[in-house]
C-alpha cells in the first residue's frame, strides 16, 4: 500500500484523507517493539525525521502522531514521517514530548500497543556528522570514505574517497583517517593518508598542503589530532602500532602501542616539537580543553626490557597495559606546556581509560573506561564515564551504555549532545548514537541515527567510525583533495619548543 501523509488537527474527522485508525483492534499492555529504538527518547528540535518499523515486519501499520490538539497520522509497512510534517510537528513539541500510539496488523488481526512519548529539547544540534564509512574488517581497509551527512535530513555526500589515491600503479594501496576540524569549522580540517601518497592533509580558509610529518627526532607521523581552540596549533601523539588476532578471545583482534608521544604542530610556521616522550610511558589521545589553556591525554606506564621486542612484551602482559588520563597546562602567551597533572587514576581501579573528552563549557569530562588497553572499540567491556570537573566523583553512564561496546564519542559545539559509536545491536557494526544532557548532568536515553529507512543500519555493512560534529558542510571536493594528495608533502621542521606567537 503506497505510504500517504498528513498533518491536520486532532478534532478533524480523518476518514476522508485515507488514513484513519483502524476501529477494530485487541489492546496491548506491552509498548510495541520497534526498530530503531525511539520510545522514550530525547531528541533535538532540528533533527531529521525519525522512522521505524516492527521488529518483526507488520503487514501493515497506522501511526498517531500528537502534539497538544495537533496530530500526525502515518500508514504503511514502516512509519517514515515526511520532513515539513515532522518539523512542523518537532517545533511544536519544544520542551514537551510527541505522543506515539502504534497499530499493527498481523494476518489481518490489529494490535493496539501501549503509547510511548518522544520528548523534544529546545537544545538543537550541529547540522552536519562526519566519520569514516569501512568494513569491520582490516583486509578491507582500502574502500574506505570520509563522508558527511546533514542530521536535519537524510542527505549523505562523500568529503575524501579513499580509492582516489589507492591504486596508483604498483605503490599499493592507501588509507585514510584522523579527520579533525578546529572548533567544528568545516574550513578547517585535516586527515591522515597512510601507505601511498602518504601525508597529513591539512585544509585552511581555503588553503590546503600535504605534510610529511615524519622526522628524525619525533616517533612517527602523527595520528590522534586535536585542534587547539583559536590557534593555529595541532596536538598528536606518535605511535608504533601493531595487532593481533585472537581465536578463543571474545575480544577477537587487539590493537596496542608499543611505543607512544606526544607531539605539537605549528601549522603557520611548519614547525614540530616534542611534548611527552618518556619510553617508559606510552601517552596518546590529546584533548584540548575548550579554554585552550589546558591539554588532556592518556598515559600507560610500562617498564620494557630492552633486550626482549616492545610489541611482544605489551602483547604477553596486555592486560596489564592501563591508561590513566592527565593534562598538562598550557600557556597560550609562551606556547610553553607544564608538568602533568594526574586527572583519573584507572589503574587504581584495575581499568584503563581513553578517549578523554571535554564539554565546551569545560564541566563534563566524559571517556571510555575498558578492562585494559588502548584501542577499546575491540573491546566488548567498554562503556563511557563522566566526571563533573567542578566537583564530583567518576561515575559509569548507565543511562547511555549498553551491553556491548561503547567507544569513540564527542560533543555538540552547545555542549548539550553526545555523539558515541556503539555495537549495541549486533556486537559487530559501530553506529552513531545520540544522548542529551541538561545543565544538572541527567543524560538522556540514546537514539540511533535517523535514516530515510529504518531498515537502513540493519542492510549496510559497513561502520561508522570516528563521528565528529560539524557546523557546515565540508565544501571542498574530494578530487580536490587527491590531486593533493598526489603531489609532494611538504616536509616538516623539528624545534625543540615551539615559537612564540606574535
Amino acid at each position: 500500500m503506497k505510504r500517504q501523509l498528513f498533518f491536520i488537527a486532532v478534532a478533524v474527522l480523518m476518514t476522508a484523507c485515507g488514513v484513519k485508525v483502524p476501529e477494530g483492534y485487541t489492546a496491548s499492555n506491552k509498548h510495541p517493539d520497534i526498530y530503531p529504538d525511539y520510545k522514550d527518547v530525547t531528541v533535538p528540535v532540528n533533527i531529521a525525521p525519525l522512522t521505524f518499523e516492527m521488529q518483526k515486519m507488520a503487514d501493515n501499520m497506522v501511526a498517531r502522531l500528537t502534539v497538544d490538539d495537533e496530530e500526525l497520522l502515518l500508514e504503511g509497512e514502516k512509519i517514515q514521517p515526511e520532513r515539513d510534517d515532522w518539523q512542523r510537528l518537532a517545533r511544536r513539541a519544544q520542551g514537551k514530548s510527541i505522543g506515539v500510539e502504534v497499530y499493527a496488523e498481523y494476518d489481518g488481526q490489529w494490535t493496539k500497543y501501549k503509547p510511548f512519548n518522544i520528548y523534544v529539547s529546545k537544545d538543537s544540534i550541529d547540522a552536519y556528522l562526519s566519520y569514516r564509512l569501512i568494513y569491520p574488517s582490516y583486509v578491507s581497509y582500502e574502500e574506505l570514505t570520509i563522508s558527511q551527512r546533514c542530521l536535519e535530513n537524510y542527505d549523505e555526500s562523500v568529503i575524501y574517497d579513499n580509492i582516489l589515491c589507492s591504486t596508483e600503479g604498483d605503490k599499493g594501496g592507501q588509507c585514510i583517517n584522523c579527520h579533525n576540524y578546529q572548533q567544528y569549522n568545516p574550513e578547517r580540517m585535516q586527515f591522515h593518508a597512510r601507505q601511498n601518497l602518504g601525508g597529513t592533509l591539512i585544509a585552511y580558509d581555503g588553503k590546503m598542503k600535504k605534510i610529511n610529518m615524519r622526522n628524525d627526532s619525533i616517533l612517527s607521523a602523527g595520528v590522534y589530532p586535536t585542534w587547539h581552540p583559536w590557534l593555529n596549533l595541532i596536538v598528536y601523539s606518535t605511535n608504533n602500532t601493531s595487532q593481533t588476532f585472537q581465536l578463543t578471545d571474545p575480544n577477537k583482534i587487539e590493537v596496542f602501542d608499543a611505543e607512544s608521544d606526544l607531539i605539537a604542530y605549528d601549522v603557520e610556521r611548519n614547525e614540530v616539537t616534542n611534548i611527552e616522550n618518556d619510553p617508559a610511558e606510552l601517552e596518546v589521545f590529546p584533548f584540548w580543553a575548550p579554554d585552550g589553556k589546558a591539554l588532556y591525554y592518556c598515559s600507560a606506564h610500562f617498564e620494557f626490557v630492552d633486550s626482549i621486542d616492545h610489541g611482544s612484551q605489551i602483547i604477553s602482559h596486555r592486560r596489564d597495559v592501563k591508561y590513566n588520563i592527565y593534562k598538562k597546562s598550557f600557556d597560550p602567551e609562551t606556547m610553553t606546556f607544564g608538568e602533568r597533572q594526574l586527572v583519573f587514576d584507572a589503574a587504581s581501579m584495575g581499568m584503563s581509560a581513553t578517549l578523554p573528552r571535554v564539554s565546551p563549557d569545560g564541566r563534563w569530562l566524559v571517556f571510555t573506561m575498558g578492562a585494559y588497553g588502548v584501542f577499546h572499540i575491540w573491546h566488548r567491556d567498554a562503556d563511557l564515564w563522566a566526571i563533573d570537573l567542578r566537583g564530583g566523583s567518576p561515575r559509569m553512564l548507565q543511562e547511555i551504555n549498553s551491553k556491548d561496546t561503547e567507544s569513540y564519542h564527542s560533543w555538540s559545539s552547545n555542549g548539550h549532545w553526545l555523539v558515541f559509536s556503539s555495537r549495541r545491536y549486533d556486537g559487530e557494526y559501530t553506529r552513531p548514537f545520540f544522548a542529551h544532557v541538561d545543565e544538572k548532568g541527567n543524560w538522556s536515553k540514546p537514539f540511533e541515527l535517523p535514516c530515510a529507512d529504518p531498515d537502513y543500519h540493519r542492510q549496510f555493512m559497513k561502520c561508522y567510525n570516528i563521528p565528529e560534529f560539524m557546523k557546515n558542510a565540508v565544501t571542498i571536493k574530494p578530487r580536490e583533495f587527491a590531486d593533493v594528495l598526489k603531489g609532494d608533502a611538504e616536509p616538516v621542521k623539528y624545534v625543540p619548543r615551539l615559537s612564540q606567537h606574535k
